[in-house]
Parts: C-alpha cells; sequence; structure tokens
C-alpha cells in the first residue's frame, strides 16, 4: 500500500459489491483487522462510512474483490490524511437534518440502504448509515422508513440538548422526495402508500406536535446522499465539503 496510487474517493460508482461466490478467498483474519481499524476512523471521517459498512457486509467470507474495495478506501485515505472535522466556537445552535433512501441499492437481497446527518447550526454532531431490515417496494416507502428513523434519532438528540438547557422545536428534517413528505401529512394521500407499515406514522404525531418538520429539499442538495451509495468525484467532494471536513495541519 505504501506504493499504490491514490484514489479521489473511496468507492467507484461503478462498483456493485455481491457475495462473488465464484471469486477467490482470501485471508479472513486480515479482512477483518482492515474493516475493523476502518470502522473506528468512521468515528472522525464520516465521508468513508457507506463504503466501510457495506464492505463490511462480506466479512463472514471474504473474497478478493471485496479486498479490492477495502483497499480503494485506503488509497483515498492516502489521498486525504489532513481531512478532519471543523468545528466553530460561533455556531448556533439551530438542530436540523439530512435524510435519504437509496432503493434497493444493496445488490445482494436488494434491500435499501438508509443515511441521515444531524447539524447544531453548521456543525455535523451525528451521521448514519444503514441497510434496511426489510425489502422496500417503492422509493417512496424506502425514503418514508428513512425519515422515521431519523426522526427517531432528532427526537433523542432533543432530550439530551434539554439537559444543557437547550430546547429546540421545529427541527427541519429535509429529505429529497415529495412522495415520502405527503403521507406524513396526510395518511390517506394515495393509496399506494398503504403497504408502509404502521409503525412509521408515529411522524404525524411529531410533525402535529411541533417537534419535527418535514422539507423538500432538491437531489443536488441532498447531503445524506454520500451516506446512501457511491457518488461521482464532484459530487462527492460538494458533500464532503457540506459536512465539514476541510485540511487540518
Amino acid at each position: 500500500m505504501e506504493n499504490a496510487k491514490t484514489s479521489k474517493t473511496p468507492m467507484s460508482t461503478s462498483t456493485k459489491l455481491d457475495k462473488d461466490e465464484q471469486g477467490k478467498c482470501i485471508d479472513q483474519k486480515l479482512f477483518r483487522s482492515m474493516i475493523g481499524s476502518l470502522l473506528y476512523l468512521t468515528a472522525s471521517r464520516p465521508d468513508i462510512l457507506f463504503s466501510v459498512c457495506l464492505c463490511a457486509h462480506f466479512q463472514s467470507n471474504p473474497k478478493e474483490s471485496h479486498l479490492f474495495a477495502v483497499k480503494r478506501i485506503f488509497k483515498y485515505l492516502a489521498y486525504t490524511p489532513t481531512l478532519g472535522l471543523w468545528y466553530s466556537r460561533d455556531s448556533n445552535f439551530d438542530l436540523h437534518s439530512y435524510s435519504d433512501a437509496d432503493f434497493g441499492g444493496y445488490k445482494v437481497d436488494r434491500k435499501s440502504t438508509i443515511g441521515s446527518c444531524k447539524y447544531l447550526g453548521n456543525m455535523l454532531v451525528s451521521w448514519f448509515s444503514k441497510k434496511q431490515n426489510s425489502v422496500a417496494l417503492s422509493t417512496t416507502e424506502a425514503k418514508y422508513i428513512a425519515v422515521g428513523s431519523c426522526c427517531a434519532q432528532v427526537l433523542w438528540q432533543k432530550k439530551q440538548l434539554v439537559d444543557y438547557g437547550i430546547c429546540v422545536k421545529d427541527v427541519s428534517i429535509k429529505c429529497d422526495n415529495t412522495s415520502s413528505i405527503c403521507p406524513a401529512k396526510n395518511p390517506v394521500h394515495h393509496s399506494r402508500t398503504k403497504h408502509i407499515d404502521i409503525r412509521y406514522h408515529f411522524l404525524r404525531e411529531h410533525i402535529e406536535c411541533g417537534d419535527i418538520v418535514l422539507e423538500y429539499i432538491p437531489t443536488k442538495k441532498q447531503v445524506a446522499d454520500i451516506f446512501t451509495k457511491p457518488l461521482d468525484e464532484n459530487t462527492f467532494s460538494k458533500f464532503r465539503r457540506e459536512l465539514g471536513l476541510c485540511e487540518i495541519e
């Protein structure tokens, strides 16, 4: 790796990892140690979270193709050794978040990947990337479930802020899909949403209570996209800056 070429993104947009059952097996202990080191690093480098989590799915039976994907992450880290999160002391405490989902993005079982990030003012304080527990039947369902998960995390963070004497209401959750915003405001918006599990309809209650506000945001401004799928170099760099990652000497 010392002589390896660097990479400008942790994962290529053309990468479609699967079990690769016909691929060449590699040392499981080595692969797991690499994943473990990268998972530790995600605590301060949210830009690699999606790539690391995707590769981590194959720890039980890693193949050469999975190792190549992990090595690319290390090449990206070699390209950006001084990147770090910057927290300004003059930022406000306006809590807001972004929520997104990549419908059927996981190639093995076609489950969707959800991602979210939360800010206090312009400071990133929480980030999240996870494969959904069940297969979504539509983009609307996948993103609605993602917003529900984001809402639960926001409510917990609001309670934590109360301990510091900070009370916030109408926390904005930004989503780039209007079809997933409408059911939360009107449960009979369209018959195609009836298959969405009822446990996610608690969104309506918290909207009515003034705890959260769902806002539409264009996809090109959806920062949480970086936690759901590989992105091209320009888009990745733009969202990385939005996360607050910058060169720290």
